[in-house]
């Protein structure tokens, strides 16, 4: 690997850390729960970044799972928790659909 793409990789992982940081600040002081939710999955998508940019500093293809996976997670329980918020209560998801 080239000493400008370690240089860039090292400087991405920088920027996702800050960013992080600055996303955890409005998970902690949201104003609503869906802002809440929004920074919750900005977070770990920026962990998927970390982790794809980190695989490929280390030449190790095999944390590309480990952040699929998380994506994967990430996104089903967002999912998850706008259909709570959309509806109020989770017994009721479902109830009312005409099949």
């Amino acid at each position: 690997m080239s000493g400008w793409f370690e240089i860039l990789l090292r400087g991405v992982l920088v920027v996702l850390g800050v960013s992080a940081l600055l996303s955890l600040y409005r998970l902690v002081r949201g104003p609503s729960m869906p802002d809440r939710v929004v920074a919750m999955d900005l977070i770990s998508l920026q962990f998927v970044g970390g982790i794809a940019a980190y695989a490929v500093l280390i030449e190790e293809p095999g944390l590309l799972n480990v952040g699929v996976v998380l994506a994967i997670i990430s996104s089903l329980s967002t999912i998850a928790i706008a259909r709570y918020l959309f509806s109020g209560d989770p017994e009721d998801v479902g109830e009312g659909e005409e099949s």
